[in-house]
């Protein structure tokens, strides 16, 4: 699994690697029952703190996505497809609200917004 960090990017570095290891268990680059690297291990790799990567790895387990089991390390947990879907939706869905708001504000229509996601599906 590869990971990266920006210190140019405005999220946090512990949002940018729990997204990015969300991002491999959806694609199925993660599969379930793997082992994640370990925290320390992970953090002299990133050269980053431990603190980031437990917070990571603790918000994943919070939201279901990890499981972690004392002495033995954190694997990669049992999740629905369909869960995964429906949560990139609803991120998907506030972005674009961001969006619309935005639009509105220099008078462009939801009209324009969408013919523009029409020409990106191709």
């Amino acid at each position: 699994m590869y990971i990266f960090i920006s210190h140019t990017n405005p999220d946090p570095l512990y949002k940018q690697i729990k997204d990015q290891i969300k991002n491999a268990i959806a694609s199925g680059q993660l599969k379930e029952g793997e082992a994640l690297p370990s925290i320390r291990g992970l953090a002299k790799e990133l050269k980053t703190s431990v603190i980031t990567i437990k917070r990571a790895y603790s918000d994943l387990e919070n939201e279901g996505y990890i499981i972690t089991r004392p002495g033995l390390g954190s694997f990669v947990a049992s999740i629905s497809k369909e869960r995964l879907k429906d949560e990139k939706l609803k991120e998907i869905e506030a972005k674009l609200k961001s969006i619309t708001e935005d639009a509105e504000k220099y008078g462009i229509k939801i009209d324009d917004i969408i013919n523009i996601l029409k020409e990106l599906e191709g």
